[in-house]
C-alpha cells in the first residue's frame, strides 16, 4: 500500500501547486475524514517551505449535541493540529464551527418546540452541520472567488453516495476535481473516494499521525462503539468492518436506535456516566408522541391527514418536561462523571436564554418557568436577570393561579385567555396600538377550539366533509 500512498502524496501535492484557490478540509475526527487530513498534512509537510503557501483550513462542525466522546477527541485534535502546524512551519488552520444560536437542537426543541427529527421531518442537519459549515465555505470563496473542499468522501459508504460522486463525475472541470453540487464557486476533491474501510484503517495504522494525534486511540474509540467490541482491519468481503459503527449526534432519533452509544456504555465501564444521555434520546425516540404535541401546527393552522389532524410542536408541558431531564443529565454527570466530564455542557446559557425568552415572547407563556426548572434540576440559582420588569404575570404568579382556578380544567380556556391578555400587555405598552385587533384575532383563531375532537370537526367542515358523530375519530 506504500507505492499507492506516495502516489497519492504526489498528486495532492500536484494539485496544491496548480494554482493559487484555497483549500478547505472537512474533519468530524472519524477514520475517512482523519485519513483525508493526514493525507493532506503529509503532502505538505514534503514540500519546501517557499512552497507552501497556500492556506489550507481544516474546518470541524460542533453540533453542540455531538457524542460527547467523539466531540472532546474532535476539540483535542484541533488543538493538537493548531500547535503542530506552527511547529512544522504548515499553510494549515484549525477551526472549530458550531450552528448559530437560532438553529442549535435545543433552542428549536425545547424553545420552539420542534419535534424530535425523523426522516420526513430531518430539521436538524440542515441547521446543525450544513449551514455553518457553508457559511465558511462561502466566505473563503467570495474572498479568494474560489475554494476547493478536500472531502474524505468514499464510494464504498453507501449506494446513494456512489451515486451521487458518480453524477458529480460528469462534471469535472479538472482532473479529480468536481463542481458541488449546491455552493457555486466551490470544487471537490475527494483523495480516497475509491479506498474501502479497510484500506482506511491500514493506512491509519500503518503511518502516524503528523500532528500528535493517536490513530491507535482512534481504532480503539472505534472498537468501543461496535456493538460486539471488535475491528477486524484486514478480512474477506463476510466480515463486518469496524467503519459501520456510526457515531453522530448523541440526540439523534433518524436511527432506531444508537447502536454506538449503547455500544460505549456497554463496552466500556468508564463510560457509564453516558447512560443519562441515552436514556433521553431513548425518551425522545417514542414511536408514538401526539400525546405530547399539540394538535395545532406551529403557525396555529390546522391539517387532517388519515382522518385524524396533524400533531405540530410540543406542549408546553412537554417542552418544559424535556428541559428538566436534559438539566438533570447534566447535573447527574457533572456530580458522578469522572474528573474530565465535571463541567460537562448539555446546553449552553445562551441557549437558555433565548428559549427563556421564546417561551415568554413568542409563546405567550407569562409564568416564566425556566428560572424555576432550572433551579429544581441544578440545584443552583438561575444566572439571568428578570427579562423585563414591565412584564405584569413576571412578577404576578397569583394573577396565574387565579386564572389556572378560574378556568379549571378547561385548558384551552386558559391558553386562550392568557395569550389575549398577554397581546394586550404587549400593546398596552407601545405607544402605537396598530395591529392589536389583528393580533387578538390571530388567537381567537389558534386557541378557538374546546378541544381537538372539535378542531377536528371544524377542520373536516372547513374541506367540506359531512359531519361525525362524537367519538368517531378514536
Amino acid at each position: 500500500m506504500d507505492e499507492a500512498i506516495q502516489e497519492l502524496l504526489a498528486e495532492i501535492r500536484e494539485l496544491y501547486l496548480a494554482d493559487g484557490t484555497p483549500w478547505v478540509v472537512g474533519y468530524s475526527g472519524g477514520k475517512d475524514s482523519t485519513i483525508t487530513a493526514q493525507l493532506v498534512w503529509m503532502a505538505l509537510a514534503g514540500l519546501p517551505v517557499e512552497q507552501r503557501t497556500k492556506p489550507v483550513h481544516v474546518i470541524s462542525t460542533d453540533t453542540l449535541v455531538e457524542n460527547p466522546v467523539v466531540a472532546a477527541w474532535a476539540n483535542r485534535s484541533l488543538e493538537a493540529m493548531r500547535t503542530a502546524a506552527a511547529a512544522q512551519q504548515l499553510p494549515i488552520e484549525a477551526h472549530r464551527l458550531t450552528p448559530e444560536l437560532e438553529d442549535t437542537f435545543w433552542v428549536n426543541l425545547i424553545g420552539r418546540g420542534y419535534a424530535a427529527p425523523r426522516p420526513k421531518f430531518r430539521w436538524c442537519t440542515e441547521r446543525l452541520k450544513i449551514r455553518p459549515s457553508n457559511k465558511f465555505i462561502i466566505d473563503v470563496a467570495n474572498k479568494y472567488g474560489q475554494v476547493i473542499l478536500v472531502l474524505g468522501i468514499r464510494k464504498a459508504e453507501s449506494t446513494t453516495r456512489r451515486r451521487t460522486m458518480e453524477r458529480h463525475e460528469k462534471g469535472r472541470v479538472r482532473d479529480r476535481l468536481s463542481p458541488h453540487g449546491s455552493l457555486p464557486g466551490s470544487l471537490v476533491y475527494s483523495p480516497v473516494e475509491a479506498w474501502t474501510t479497510d484500506e482506511v484503517w491500514m493506512a491509519l495504522m500503518q503511518y502516524p499521525n503528523p500532528w500528535g494525534h493517536s490513530n491507535k486511540d482512534l481504532l480503539a474509540m472505534y472498537r468501543g462503539a461496535s456493538e460486539d467490541s471488535e475491528c477486524p482491519l484486514v478480512v474477506d468481503t463476510s466480515t463486518p468492518s469496524c467503519g459501520d459503527s456510526r457515531m453522530g449526534c448523541w440526540t439523534c432519533t433518524m436511527v432506531e436506535q444508537d447502536k454506538s452509544l449503547k455500544a460505549m456504555v456497554t463496552n466500556d465501564e468508564e463510560l457509564d456516566w453516558m447512560r443519562p444521555l441515552l436514556a433521553l434520546r431513548d425518551a425522545l425516540d417514542i414511536e408514538d408522541d401526539r400525546h405530547l404535541r399539540d394538535f395545532r401546527r406551529m403557525n396555529g393552522t390546522l391539517m387532517i391527514h388519515r382522518d385524524r389532524l396533524v400533531h405540530g410542536p410540543y406542549t408546553q408541558s412537554a417542552r418544559e418536561d424535556w428541559l428538566r431531564r436534559l438539566l438533570e443529565a447534566q447535573t447527574k454527570i457533572r456530580a458522578r462523571g469522572p474528573e474530565y466530564v465535571r463541567d460537562i455542557t448539555l446546553i449552553t446559557l445562551d441557549e437558555l436564554h433565548l428559549i427563556r425568552r421564546i417561551w415568554v415572547f413568542k409563546k405567550h407563556e407569562v409564568e416564566d418557568n425556566l428560572p424555576t426548572i432550572y433551579e429544581e434540576a441544578t440545584g443552583e440559582p438561575f444566572p439571568g436577570r428578570p427579562l423585563d420588569e414591565t412584564i405584569a404575570f413576571n412578577a404576578a404568579q397569583s394573577m396565574i393561579d387565579t386564572l389556572r382556578e378560574v378556568c379549571g380544567d378547561d385548558e384551552e380556556e386558559f391558553l386562550r385567555v392568557r395569550a389575549l391578555l398577554e397581546v394586550e400587555r404587549i400593546y398596552n405598552s407601545s405607544t402605537r396600538r396598530a395591529g392589536l385587533y389583528d393580533a387578538l384575532e390571530k388567537v381567537l383563531m389558534k386557541h378557538g377550539f374546546e378541544d381537538e375532537e372539535d378542531a377536528l370537526a371544524f377542520a373536516r367542515f372547513r374541506r367540506g366533509e359531512p359531519a361525525k358523530e362524537q367519538g368517531a375519530l378514536f
